[in-house]
C-alpha cells in the first residue's frame, strides 16, 4: 500500500484523518459528479447527489474495506445507489402531488441557469434518450466504462460482475449505439 494510494488514504480517513478524506473527495469528486450528471440530467441533482455520496463516505469510512487500490469503484457504486433513492423518493413525491390534484406542469426557470449548461443539458439528454434505448445491463456499462471513464476491470467491481460479462455487454452497447443513426460510436474504453 503506497502512501499516497487511495487505500491508504482510506484507511488514515477511518482512523480520523479529515486531510487524507479530502485528498480522496480531490481525486474522485469529479467523476462522481460527471457520472451522476449524466445519470440525472441535471447539474444541480448531480452536485446534491455528489455532496451526499461523500457524505455517506465519510460517515461509513470505518466500515469499509477498499478491495482495490482506487476508491472510484466503491464510490461510483455508492452513486449509483445514491441516485436511484433519490429517484424513487421523488418519484413518490410525485404521486401524492397528482394523487392531490396538485401536479401543475412545471416549466424551468431559464433565468438562472448559464447559456453553456442549458446546451449541456440538451446534449445529455439526447446521449440518455440514445442509451434508454440500450437493455439496462448495458446502460449501466456504457454508464461506467464511457461516462465515468472506469476501465472493464473497475466496471466489473462496481457491478460485481466477472470482467467477462463486461467485456461482451459493452461490446454489445456499441454494436446498439452504433446501429442508432442519431448517436454517434462510441470510442473503445479497455
Amino acid at each position: 500500500m503506497t502512501a499516497g494510494s487511495d487505500r491508504s488514504l482510506w484507511y488514515r480517513a477511518a482512523e480520523g484523518d479529515a486531510e487524507a478524506f479530502g485528498q480522496l473527495y480531490d481525486r474522485h469528486a469529479r467523476a462522481i459528479y460527471n457520472f451522476l450528471y449524466r445519470r440525472t440530467a441535471s447539474w444541480s441533482d448531480a452536485e446534491d447527489l455528489t455532496s451526499a455520496v461523500f457524505l455517506h463516505a465519510w460517515r461509513r469510512r470505518a466500515e469499509i474495506e477498499l478491495d482495490r487500490e482506487s476508491a472510484l469503484p466503491w464510490l461510483i457504486r455508492t452513486a449509483d445507489y445514491t441516485a436511484r433513492n433519490e429517484w424513487r423518493s421523488k418519484s413518490r413525491y410525485r404521486r401524492a402531488l397528482a394523487a392531490a390534484h396538485l401536479l401543475a406542469d412545471h416549466e424551468r426557470d431559464h433565468a438562472d441557469e448559464v447559456a453553456g449548461r442549458i446546451d449541456d443539458d440538451q446534449q445529455i439528454r439526447r446521449a440518455r434518450a440514445a442509451l434508454r434505448k440500450l437493455p439496462k445491463q448495458e446502460q449501466e456499462i456504457v454508464e461506467l466504462c464511457v461516462w465515468a471513464g472506469l476501465d472493464q476491470q473497475a466496471a466489473a467491481v462496481a457491478l460485481d460482475i466477472p470482467l467477462g460479462t463486461v467485456k461482451s455487454r459493452l461490446s454489445r452497447a456499441r454494436k446498439h449505439l452504433r446501429d442508432l443513426a442519431h448517436f454517434p460510436a462510441v470510442e473503445n474504453q479497455s
